[in-house]
């Protein structure tokens, strides 16, 4: 049925589309240079017949070129990007080199070699601090506070450019908090992290009351295949549940109550958790649901479902 690239496979949300793309009767090859993915997150997959892995820098297109040796590629899902939001905002080479410069080496080696159609894993965190604000595809100015989601919306820039070049199709992601398992990073496994070190207390940075949307990882997959299916030459999409979101209280205390119920909370000040930090945002998925999709969790739903997860990923 053909070949399906997946450009920083070994991650979190990579190693789950691989899979539900494998359930389509696809053949996946995964590109990642491991620097925040693993082997061990792709698990079982590495025995599938369909599936392949090569380890490879994905901000080196001719790298990546040689990687792909004589395999005929059919679609390119590009979920590769830094995925710590501090990283970059405390050194701005780790965004423009793993979030942006990335982009810039596979649209490359996808001119090169004629390959038409490219998926890419974009942001909410391109849309900048929005307050209240219901955000939606075509609002803007967009004002990204994050080098993180400044480097997000430059790929978006450069993928439109090269779907005005030599591109058949793009579809752009933006996704909200995603979360699930296998988790590499994220509020839940920060949590459970600082609980095992900690079993007494767990420190929040910020006051708990960030309110964002939080999407499991299961919808978001299922979502992205939604999309590709309609073939629009090109599509932006907002994807993330209906509702306005859960608040870091609200997530801390289900990780305590669940993990070590006599820990004591210790909220920090101030409503931001982080420099780039989006305290909270109101996010519409209207275009999407008018396509016929729709979420199966809710923010709640979606966070009770991934602490239980990531307790078990992370105790067994």
């Amino acid at each position: 049925m053909g070949l399906h690239l997946i450009a920083g496979g070994a991650g979190f949300i990579g190693v789950n589309l691989a899979r539900a793309l494998l359930d389509e009767g696809y053949e996946v090859l995964v590109l990642d240079d491991l620097s925040r993915g693993s082997r061990e997150a792709m698990g079982a997959l590495l025995q599938h017949n369909g599936f392949m892995f090569r380890q490879v820098d994905c901000s080196d297109p001719d790298a990546i070129d040689a990687a792909l040796q004589n395999d005929t590629i059919d679609e390119v899902w590009h979920m590769a990007a830094n995925s710590d939001i501090p990283a970059g905002v405390a050194d701005y080479r780790v965004d423009l080199r793993q979030t942006f410069i990335t982009t810039a080496a596979l649209l490359d080696v996808m001119k090169r070699r004629d390959i038409k159609i490219l998926h890419f894993a974009s942001s909410s965190a391109i849309y900048g601090d929005l307050g209240d604000q219901l955000i939606h595809e075509d609002i803007g100015p967009l004002q990204p506070i994050s080098n993180y989601g400044a480097m997000k919306l430059a790929s978006e820039a450069q993928i439109r450019a090269a779907k005005e070049a030599y591109l058949d199709h793009a579809s752009i992601f933006r996704f909200p908090n995603v979360i699930g398992v296998p988790a590499t990073h994220g509020v839940i496994l920060d949590f459970v992290g600082k609980l095992k070190q900690t079993p007494d207390s767990l420190e929040v940075l910020g006051n708990g009351t960030q309110q964002k949307a939080y999407l499991h990882v299961a919808d978001l997959v299922r979502a992205m295949l939604h999309i590709r299916a309609i073939r629009q030459p090109y599509a932006v999409f907002n994807i993330g549940p209906t509702d306005e979101g859960i608040t870091v209280r609200e997530i801390a205390e289900r990780v305590r109550d669940r993990f070590k119920p006599e820990a004591a909370i210790k909220y920090g000040e101030g409503n931001r958790g982080w420099v780039g930090d989006v305290p909270k945002f109101r996010y519409s998925v209207q275009r999407l649901l008018d396509t016929g999709w729709a979420p199966t969790l809710g923010s709640y739903d979606a966070v009770y479902k991934a602490v239980d997860e990531i307790v078990a990923q992370e105790t067994r």
